[in-house]
């Protein structure tokens, strides 16, 4: 099944003393002339139906805010969805279908890498901004002047994993668990490469299938390696719920410290107690920054439970695309490109924003722990230089 959504928000009740307000959708007659429209590539069926739904939300959240501040360029922002069905063809169709409507000025993707892989040709012909949430080093090196992270890429988040497991927790002897899909491959490289360099050594590199069942033959080969820390790149949530129960169904209680998807909402409610003690490099973390707590506040108050990175992202990408378009004053491509380049020093959700030419706007992680199903900051790492 494939949805098309048009969401208009208007303002509502003020949140808390955020600034922040309510989402309320509605679809007025004859909008569509009078309004700037992006596009949002989301999954709303599949596997990652749940984190479609939680990137919907940050995305309302801030739709909602920019609009009382006035809208871009005077006019309200309208959000038209198209559901991916958490598949790269999926992706690819749901873009496509976008791309076709010609007064949409701006874009925000996917946030598996895989995804954003395949529709990078179509994004290329395009020619419009899209803001993306995937995570591999190489979705910014490919040449596409018009795709824009963020999310810190893995080169950041493999070496805080590395930093972390090597300095903090001491541990030298490594089991790497990744999906064989674009995003787990190469944090899985990534990852090697940091620890060679932090004198560590990799016992065991093990792959897996995106939407396995079954991870017993991976724990048993965690458990004949002789790791003492587990580092993980696991690309859906459902994966990582199954495989932390199994893990220490079948007794490994060695430490981990995996990407962002161990400390994501739907991780945690699948893999519950199992989770316990192990630790995430995440890029938002509430009680971060100031604009972190204030995001958890607006999101706590409209969706009844906590943020992750599903919504974050996204919050900042409404929130960030809004700013370049006002900055650049024309709903021009090629102009909002140019002001999204521009940006330093934006505090947002997920961390200060400060793109670089590749396309990078955040450029470190959080380091959180999980405390019996309650995820604790630690300390933020941050690689940006000016």
């Amino acid at each position: 099944m494939r949805t098309t959504r048009r969401v208009f928000l208007k303002s509502a009740a003020t949140v808390a003393a955020t600034g922040l307000v309510a989402p309320s959708i509605i679809r007025p007659a004859g909008a569509q002339g009078g309004t700037v429209r992006i596009g949002m590539v989301l999954p709303v069926t599949g596997p990652g139906a749940d984190a479609g739904r939680f990137a919907l939300n940050g995305a309302k959240i801030a739709l909602e805010a920019v609009n009382k501040a006035g809208g871009v360029l005077g006019k309200p922002m309208e959000l038209v969805t198209e559901d991916d069905q958490t598949t790269n063809p999926g992706a690819v169709l749901a873009f496509s279908k976008l791309a076709s409507q010609p007064d949409l000025v701006a874009f925000i993707g996917s946030i598996r890498s895989t995804q954003n892989h395949a529709m990078a040709p179509d994004i290329l012909k395009t020619g419009k901004p899209v803001a993306f949430g995937g995570t591999d080093p190489v979705l910014t090196q490919l040449g596409n002047p018009w795709l824009f992270r963020f999310r810190p890429n893995d080169s950041f988040s493999a070496r805080v994993i590395a930093e972390y497991g090597t300095s903090t927790l001491n541990k030298k002897k490594w089991a790497i668990i990744h999906s064989t899909d674009a995003f787990g491959t190469s944090g899985a490289k990534a990852l090697t490469e940091a620890l060679g360099k932090s004198g560590a050594t990799v016992a065991l590199d093990q792959g897996y299938t995106n939407q396995s069942q079954d991870f017993t033959p991976v724990v048993l080969a965690i458990r004949q390696s002789g790791a003492d820390v587990i580092g993980s790149y696991f690309t859906f949530e459902n994966d990582l719920g199954i495989f932390a129960r199994q893990l220490r169904q079948l007794g490994v209680q060695a430490p981990w410290v995996g990407s962002a998807s161990i400390v994501n909402v739907t991780a945690l409610k699948l893999a519950g107690p199992s989770l316990y003690n192990t630790f995430g490099v995440a890029d938002y973390a509430e009680e971060s920054s100031d604009a972190a707590r204030n995001f958890g506040k607006a999101y706590r108050a409209v969706m009844k439970l906590a943020p992750d990175n599903q919504s974050s992202w996204t919050f900042d990408a409404v929130t960030v695309l809004a700013k370049a378009i006002n900055a650049a004053g024309k709903t021009d491509p090629k102009a909002i490109r140019e002001a999204l380049l521009a940006i330093r020093g934006h505090e947002g959700a997920e961390g200060t924003y400060n793109f670089d030419q590749n396309g990078d706007g955040l450029h470190g992680y959080n380091v959180v722990r999980n405390d019996k199903g309650n995820i604790v900051f630690d300390k933020r790492i941050d690689f940006y230089k000016a």
